[in-house]
């Protein structure tokens, strides 16, 4: 239990489905998607499901969608296809359905990555939103990149007791003023 402000929270587990962008990778040798797993549980999280992807923006949008329908998944993490060759088109993909975009994600994923790989870091087109209630992270394919985004925004922002604030504690709120919705 942690202390915010006068009131303790207890951890909250969010259930986090994991996506891995790839022509060539399986779920044997699919590094990165597996430091997503490792970190996302090693904290406390539930793997709500996990999926290999082709490089394709109809294949990862109807993934997305499947994963945003299912009311179990609260978050979608997506690694892979963030660079800037014709084959990567997941912030595409994710920008399409975006009911919301986040762009400090991106921003401080960039600036997190600066530290390590200079200024190489803008060929990263790291992205998050927000589509029906779920919130969706795409950060490259690399198993450092993998470690920088969880280690240095998401294992915060996916913590309730991150002060002074984080997603889990919007997550109720994400639907506010949508038709049908409270």
């Amino acid at each position: 239990m942690s202390k915010i402000g006068n009131a303790p929270r207890d951890f909250v587990p969010v259930n986090i489905a994991v996506m891995t962008v790839s022509d060539s990778r399986t779920l044997e040798d699919d590094k990165s998607g597996q430091i997503l797993v490792d970190r996302l549980t090693a904290s406390g999280h539930v793997l709500a499901d996990r999926a290999i992807v082709t490089d394709d923006v109809e294949h990862i949008v109807e993934k997305l969608n499947g994963w945003i329908a299912d009311p179990a998944i609260n978050v979608v993490i997506s690694t892979g296809g963030t660079g800037v060759t014709g084959r990567d088109v997941t912030p595409e993909a994710f920008e399409s359905i975006y009911d919301k975009f986040i762009p400090g994600f991106g921003e401080m994923f960039r600036f997190l990555s600066y530290e390590k790989i200079g200024v190489s870091t803008i060929q990263s087109r790291a992205t998050a939103g927000v589509t029906n209630g779920t919130y969706l992270f795409a950060v490259p394919g690399s198993p450092g990149a993998c470690k920088d985004a969880w280690d240095g925004i998401l294992e915060s922002q996916l913590d309730y007791r991150h002060k002074p604030c984080n997603f889990v504690e919007l997550m109720d709120r994400l639907l506010e003023g949508q038709p049908g919705r409270s």
